[in-house]
């Protein structure tokens, strides 16, 4: 069945626990079509992007497991994922969502290994099926990562009216270098996100655990009404 546009931005969530089953090639097909049609400043549409699964996906999960041991210093991401001054309410709503999805699965804050063990599942996209790799050349600046921001939002909009869930993973770019070992990325480009794409394992806490947002008088003012 069809979903509405509102159906489908408060039925999608950042989902972290994935079914296996397998996506068609046509449906994905289907929906990065229609999301072509996201808007973009002068029409430049920044976004590129690799759909992986099969062999490929595990490939990339190997490489990556073979450096986890090595913790930080195998990390080399291309840009900062959070801004280092990130302070107030804004680190308090990052802190926030952590710690509901750590006491979802029941994981304390002294757990450490139970901690790491969820970290490290970022890296096996959870367990979807598939994985699409985001990537735009190195000379774009904010808006056109902005603008595809909104193509994202486009896609993961109309994977939900396929009954399909997501999860953009800006946490890859710290293994960049596996990813570009892997998976063909000019060197020319910065490589973003990746977005784990599947359908959602409906019985598991960490798709289930309530994500507060802000309220509207927060976030937004009016004026002249």
């Amino acid at each position: 069945m069809a979903v509405t546009v509102t159906e489908a931005v408060s039925s999608r969530r950042s989902v972290r626990s994935f079914l296996p089953d397998p996506v068609p090639l046509a449906m994905l097909e289907h929906v990065l079509e229609k999301a072509q049609r996201a808007p973009s400043g002068g029409n430049v549409q920044p976004w590129n992007a690799r759909v992986i699964t099969g062999d490929p996906l595990s490939r990339l999960v190997a490489a990556v497991a073979e450096v986890m041991p090595q913790g930080r210093a195998a990390h080399a991401p291309e840009y900062a994922v959070y801004p280092p001054e990130l302070d107030g309410v804004y680190e308090a709503r990052r802190f926030g969502v952590g710690e509901a999805m750590y006491d979802a699965l029941g994981v304390t804050r002294d757990d450490k290994r139970g901690r790491l063990a969820q970290f490290f599942n970022n890296f096996r996209a959870f367990g979807a099926p598939v994985l699409m790799l985001v990537h735009t050349p190195r000379y774009m600046g904010p808006p056109q990562w902005s603008d595809i921001g909104m193509w994202l939002q486009t896609v993961m909009l109309l994977l939900r009216e396929e009954g399909l869930d997501s999860c953009a993973q800006e946490a890859w770019a710290a293994y960049q270098q596996q990813v570009r070992a892997c998976v063909s990325i000019p060197d020319d480009h910065i490589f973003f996100c990746g977005l784990a794409i599947g359908k959602r394992d409906p019985e598991a806490a960490l798709n289930r655990f309530e994500v507060p947002r802000a309220s509207l008088s927060e976030a937004v003012s009016f004026e002249g009404f």
